[in-house]
């Protein structure tokens, strides 16, 4: 009588939740490029030429030339 029942709801929400991540792992897994794939693969093989990469500078790059041109009227 004086001991206090535990359940195991912490664990059962611990177990949804890394199941809720599975499927979403999954998910990104199946609808992603193959050409992004490799990009993401070959950035994790040369870590060390990619931490020495300015994104930022990257980044400016990419969305200069994306950018569309206004006519002034």
């Amino acid at each position: 009588m004086l001991t206090i029942p535990l359940t195991s709801a912490g664990a059962e929400s611990r177990e949804r939740t890394f199941s809720k991540l599975k499927l979403i792992k999954t998910y990104l897994r199946s609808t992603m490029s193959q050409q992004r794939l490799t990009g993401l693969a070959t950035i994790r093989i040369e870590e060390e030429l990619s931490e020495q990469l300015n994104y930022e500078d990257i980044i400016n790059d990419f969305a200069s030339k994306k950018a569309r041109k206004i006519k002034e009227l």
